[in-house]
């Protein structure tokens, strides 16, 4: 009897949702002005999509997070040539609008084949 009595309260409370349910969907009705009572899909607006959300901006940080995990890896000489391609002779030489790139370069440091 202990599991049917949580039951039997989800259906009460189900029934109590739909007579209020009913009772907003009677109100929404009555208010209409063109006496209209039953949902119509057509006439509904659509959510506007969601717009992407902007990039995340790449912190030096984690430019040299990659950048230090490659050195170490044994590709010193290939970040000094990236950190030259980008105009700088150090990290903090290169322009941040060039991080994304330049972590994309830094990526395929050792999976040239």
């Amino acid at each position: 009897m202990s599991r049917i009595k949580p039951l039997l309260d989800v259906i009460e409370d189900i029934r109590s949702l739909a007579d209020s349910l009913q009772a907003v969907a009677t109100a929404l009705g009555q208010s209409d002005p063109e006496g209209a009572t039953a949902f119509d899909p057509a006439l509904a607006t659509p959510p506007p999509a969601p717009a992407d959300p902007p990039p995340k901006a790449i912190t030096l940080g984690e430019v040299r997070a990659v950048l230090a995990e490659k050195s170490h890896d044994g590709y010193t000489d290939q970040v000094r040539g990236l950190l030259q391609k980008y105009g700088a002779e150090k990290l903090s030489g290169v322009d941040p609008a060039h991080y994304a790139a330049l972590l994309k370069d830094a990526e395929v440091l050792g999976h040239a084949t």
